[in-house]
């Protein structure tokens, strides 16, 4: 017969669930704190004792923390408090998740409590418990019984391994604890202070812990840090005038002046400072909205919006996507402030951080709170919980936004994300299951889609201004040349002016060279990428027929010539195509791109089309032209008109394949007014787009856009006095989606246009 044993843990399991389980003294202060919320206390005083100089320890010091909440009577203390991972809360939880002041339960694990061993190694818990009336509803009063616990553990080592010198082994219910009961005399009617002013009247309810043999070295640097991050517990945008939560920390009888003016520093910074401000942030499952106030301006967005889906951070929720799967993480709100930090400091703009500012807008990161409390450590300036840095360093640095640049709070609550849980070390949130990778992704693609796109358009909008400051102020040559005015008479100046003049155009002509170069090889890739694919079809089915061949005739058998001709016909023919796919992309490279001549345009377009054939027959993608009886004849290069084309085209394919509606592209030519139409029927540009779809490395196409297409498009075509821009008229709106004007000056010949 098998004989049953019981569990009996080692003393020592109360340092791991303490000492060892909570990172630092901050976390076990916080811990105590949040018990004081769960009891409805308005207030928590934290009172550092009797010690020296820089809160240099005595042998007198201790920490005294107390609260107006509704305390525990003789019965809590019995079954609750000193019955580790106590299921109470986890019970009321399941039952009415809400306190009487309509807090929601911070804890449920029944072990925070032990946090308390990470300070000091004796304990007293004086405690009066709030009188409740027939419905169960607290009332104004107290019992008229005071409960005093006490833990001493004095006599042990830090690890319970000895007992007063002597080594043991020592259990966790040998340890004893001393309850006693009293006429209430510490937790009475009587004044306490709080704050530098304000006298209040204790209430007749409560908790006071007195914390003495003090294990943690203590300093003003520390008690201030702790200061700062308790203030941080409740929602750093929060208007602290409206809390009903404070916590006060003292000296002895001295209040530890809080130093509130960071808070002050930080909203103007939020308020005036920031380049963008996402309030009223909404992430709506299972819809998979994202909703939120752009600078007061409402954006709506979801999981089919392009924008979202063309990031990289979209890539896991298609895998979800394609399993039938929901994201697990549930619903939540968010703010964001993001900030420039390098704006010019010569030329600044109501943007310009100073020294100070930046300091203050560096210590604060994206917080996290649930319930309006704050899941620590998110939001310190070392924690990196959204893996920002991490993307940065893997990726390039300025495709992302900084750490530092974002100041947010992120709100979750036990009912919207009950699979959002604490760690038991209260470090984060539980990595288990998908809710978490759900979470942080979805918040990753917010903040991507914030730099990619608003961001975007906020560093264009300052290069332009700065590009407009510089024309105001003058140009180099023109600059150069007033100089040379005002020092008309002195010889060294206009010789050394004549110099510098010189060297300065040389090197522009060099800098415009090799702009040019980059630009004429940008589309290249984009060619060679479109038409590899068909190439090493065509390829393979060649080699795939002459291998087959020479397998046989190396047989010695008797040859058939029909059959050999027609099979090396098949394979020349392979072979053909491949040499007009790659004649024309050859024109694309610098040797053959300084030929100006006069170049019919729909021939041009015919080979690009020829180049998307099979992609466009994939896909449903049909292409119609619109063509008057006059040519459109355009003098250029094959190169630039092959290169906007093909911008076109691959931007026109990447479209129409999110759109599930009739898929097509309509080019009018207008040989008589020498312009061209290239019209889709995809999703169309957006509006928020339409003014930087021509700048670099911009696009609406998430991370698969290089950006590139139509700035390099737009680029060539001036060379030429070409140009290409988005209709604007409705007449020019031949397709309900994207429709680009190509307008190309008119050659004079024998007088006439």
């Amino acid at each position: 017969m098998a004989e049953k044993l019981k569990i009996r843990p080692y003393a020592r399991l109360l340092t791991m669930l303490g000492d060892q389980l909570i990172k630092n003294e901050l976390i076990a202060l916080v811990e105590l704190i949040k018990n004081s919320y769960d009891a409805d206390a308005s207030w928590v005083k934290v009172s550092f004792v009797d010690f020296g100089p820089d809160y240099a320890l005595t042998s007198s010091s201790k920490i005294i923390i107390e609260d107006d909440g509704c305390g525990m009577n003789e019965d809590i203390l019995r079954r609750h408090w000193l019955n580790p991972a106590t299921p109470d809360k986890l019970k009321m939880k399941a039952v009415s998740p809400k306190t009487q002041k309509g807090r929601i339960l911070q804890g449920e694990k029944g072990i925070g409590r032990f946090a308390i061993f990470k300070l000091g190694k004796k304990i007293t818990i004086t405690t009066r418990r709030r009188l409740q009336d027939d419905a169960g509803r607290f009332v104004d009063a107290g019992e008229g019984i005071e409960n005093i616990l006490t833990y001493d553990f004095t006599g042990y080592d830090d690890d319970f391994l000895s007992e007063n010198g002597k080594e043991r082994d020592l259990f966790l219910e040998e340890l004893t604890v001393d309850l006693a009961q009293r006429e209430p005399e510490a937790i009475v009617d009587k004044d306490i202070k709080l704050g530098t002013t304000q006298v209040f009247k204790r209430k007749p309810f409560g908790t006071i812990i007195e914390i003495t043999g003090l294990k943690t070295k203590w300093t003003t640097d520390r008690v201030n840090r702790i200061q700062k991050n308790i203030g941080k517990m409740q929602p750093i945008f929060s208007s602290k005038e409206t809390a009903d939560f404070t916590v006060w920390i003292y000296k002895d009888n001295t209040l530890v002046e809080s130093n509130d003016s960071y808070i002050k520093e930080l909203r103007n910074c939020l308020e005036n400072k920031s380049v963008l401000k996402v309030t009223n942030g909404r992430f709506l499952s299972p819809s998979n909205e994202i909703i939120f106030d752009l600078d007061g301006r409402p954006v709506h967005l979801d999981f089919n919006d392009q924008d979202i889906r063309g990031l990289t951070q979209f890539k896991k929720f298609k895998e979800l996507e394609a399993r039938g799967e929901t994201v697990d993480c549930g619903s939540f709100r968010f703010e964001f402030y993001i900030f420039d930090f390098n704006v010019d400091s010569e030329n600044p703009s109501k943007y310009f951080l100073s020294r100070d500012e930046k300091i203050t807008i560096k210590e604060h990161r994206i917080y996290l709170y649930r319930d309006n409390v704050r899941v620590m450590p998110y939001g310190d300036p070392e924690d990196d919980w959204l893996r920002i840095d991490m993307a940065r360093g893997t990726v390039r640095a300025d495709e992302y936004l900084s750490n530092d640049q974002v100041v947010g709070c992120v709100y979750i609550s036990q009912k919207e994300n009950p699979n959002l849980r604490d760690k038991t070390n209260r470090e984060g949130l539980i990595e288990e299951g998908r809710a978490l990778e759900d979470f942080i992704g979805v918040l990753q693609l917010i903040l991507r889609y914030l730099r990619k796109k608003p961001f975007a358009q906020y560093l264009i909008d300052k290069k332009r201004k700065k590009e407009i400051d510089l024309i105001k102020r003058g140009r180099p040559l023109e600059l150069i040349e007033s100089a040379k005015k005002q020092y008309k008479n002195d010889t060294r100046v206009i010789e050394f002016l004549n110099t510098f003049e010189h060297s300065y155009s040389k090197e522009k002509r060099t800098l415009e060279d090799r702009i040019q170069k980059t630009e004429n090889l940008a589309a290249v890739g984009l060619s060679i990428e479109t038409a590899t694919h068909d190439v090493m079809l065509l390829i393979g089915k060649a080699t795939e027929q002459l291998t087959s061949l020479v397998k046989e005739l190396m047989l010695g058998g008797e040859i058939d010539r029909e059959s050999l001709i027609s099979r090396i016909t098949l394979a020349q023919g392979s072979l053909s195509m491949v040499q007009s796919q790659m004649k024309d992309v050859q024109l694309l490279f610098p040797s053959t791109k300084s030929r100006t001549k006069s170049i019919n345009v729909r021939t041009i377009i015919e080979k690009v089309h020829n180049l998307y054939k099979r992609a466009f027959s994939e896909d449903d993608i049909t292409v119609e032209y619109n063509v008057t009886a006059r040519p459109l004849i355009v003098k250029t290069t094959d190169a630039v008109l092959l290169q906007v084309f093909i911008n076109l085209f691959d931007n026109a394919l990447y479209w129409l394949k999110t759109v599930n509606t009739d898929r097509k592209i309509l080019i009018t030519i207008d040989g008589d007014q020498q312009r061209l139409i290239f019209s889709d029927s995809g999703p169309g540009v957006k509006p928020d787009d339409a003014d930087y779809i021509f700048e670099a490395f911009y696009s609406g196409k998430g991370e698969e856009g290089r950006g590139l297409g139509l700035y390099i498009a737009s680029q060539l075509l001036d060379r030429y006095d070409y140009t290409i821009t988005l209709a604007e008229f409705s007449k020019d709106h031949i397709l309900k989606g994207a429709n680009f004007i190509l307008e190309f000056i008119r050659e004079v010949e024998n007088g006439r246009w």
